[in-house]
């Protein structure tokens, strides 16, 4: 979801309100339990809410730097570490190496980028603007050839380049190709689009990941802002309130009630939404039942 499209969202649907209950909220809960998740190939723990950056960090200017710096910030404060890039958006990778810099956040940060193929070329690239040497998940973008091989990613693993690989999609009609590569390459990670009124996934590439014991990332989990835009000027239900301060944590924490989903990625360039988005890993997520009933909630609308 685009910066404007969330500003839009919040300006006409009083979400400063929203907002600033979750943050009471949030302030309230300080010593509650993270939802982390553990990742399958090695069990170490991941917060399971991080930062997309799409759209959001593409241009290497002052503002951006600066919307980047508050929002990595309220990430990492707020008890995030994941943050996904990739070598086409923009330059993302190069704003988020300068912050990460600048703030010494590096070792605080588990850096996901993306690269177009597995070319050497490519990854120097994006190992010189993250400014760093080793990526935590390096991840083979838009997977579209069911024959791909990830034989280069798992040797730049071998030699210490990436702790962990990884491959995504976010259309439905190459997930075939996504699934025959998860299937025979069995890699650390896939990322897909999942949101609550997108559930494909659900059926074909989250029952895969856990046969092949890969970690989940859910891109786009508020739908490319369709979901903001339904919701625009409605409460949260009462029957929601127990586990869902706002629209942010409602739909964040639907995917969050799957526990094959290792974690959430939705982009921004505002704190503010980032501290909201974050407290979907507080408080108690929605069971079986009340999943069914958010899905039956959202299609009502």
């Amino acid at each position: 979801m685009s910066g404007l499209t969330r500003r839009g969202f919040t300006a006409l649907s009083a979400a400063a309100v929203l907002a600033q209950r979750a943050a009471l909220a949030q302030q309230g809960n300080r010593d509650a339990a993270l939802v982390q998740r553990a990742i399958p190939g090695s069990g170490e723990l991941l917060p399971a809410v991080g930062l997309g950056t799409a759209q959001v960090f593409d241009s290497n200017d002052d503002r951006t730097r600066d919307a980047a710096t508050r929002v990595v910030r309220a990430l990492l404060e707020g008890g995030g570490r994941l943050i996904d890039t990739s070598s086409v958006y923009g330059d993302a990778e190069q704003v988020l190496g300068q912050v990460m810099a600048a703030g010494g956040w590096r070792d605080k940060v588990f850096v996901a980028t993306k690269l177009e193929a597995p070319d050497a070329a490519e990854l120097e690239r994006s190992l010189g603007r993250l400014a760093t040497r080793r990526i935590d998940l390096l991840q083979l973008h838009n997977v579209s050839d069911p024959r791909q091989s990830l034989s280069r990613f798992k040797a730049w693993k071998t030699q210490g380049v990436c702790r962990y690989v990884g491959i995504t999609s976010t259309y439905r009609g190459a997930y075939a190709a996504l699934e025959a590569v998860l299937q025979r390459e069995k890699p650390d990670f896939v990322q897909i689009d999942y949101s609550i009124d997108n559930r494909e996934a659900e059926a074909r590439i989250l029952p895969l990941a856990a046969d092949v014991q890969a970690g989940v990332l859910t891109a786009l989990p508020f739908g490319r802002g369709r979901l903001f835009r339904a919701v625009r000027g409605k409460p949260v239900p009462d029957w929601a309130a127990g586990f869902a301060t706002g629209w942010a944590a409602f739909f964040l924490k639907f995917l969050l009630g799957d526990p094959r989903v290792t974690a959430v990625i939705p982009g921004t360039s505002d704190a503010g939404h980032m501290a909201e988005n974050l407290g979907a890993m507080r408080g108690r997520l929605p069971d079986a039942d009340e999943r069914r009933r958010m899905i039956e909630f959202v299609r009502s609308l």
